[in-house]
């Protein structure tokens, strides 16, 4: 599996972000052909109890790199990917990786 790590940094209005990604980045995102699995996750907070380095993150399973850059690389793909600074005021950083034992 390889897998695909959006971490998103704090945005300038968070109702607004939350707004957005659920009525128009998810949908679109979910139009991609090829993802394995999404994982979701808003954080709380840091270990320590203070504030999070990230805001949210988003993971995307893929059965290998090829699934990967075919889904991506699609036109859905491409308008998610286009998508992000309508929204992500924070910044995005994203990741690959692969899950290995």
């Amino acid at each position: 599996m390889i897998k695909a790590t959006l971490l998103y940094g704090h945005p300038a209005d968070a109702n607004a972000f939350e707004k957005y990604y659920a009525e128009a980045h998810l949908p679109l995102a979910a139009k991609m052909t090829g993802v394995a699995k999404l994982q979701l996750t808003k954080f709380i907070s840091a270990a320590d109890g203070g504030k999070a380095a990230y805001y949210r993150m988003a993971e995307l399973f893929f059965t290998d790199p090829a699934q990967m850059q075919t889904a991506l690389g699609s036109p859905e793909g491409q308008a998610t990917i286009a998508d992000l600074s309508n929204f992500a005021t924070g910044g995005v950083t994203t990741i690959i990786g692969s899950n290995e034992s």
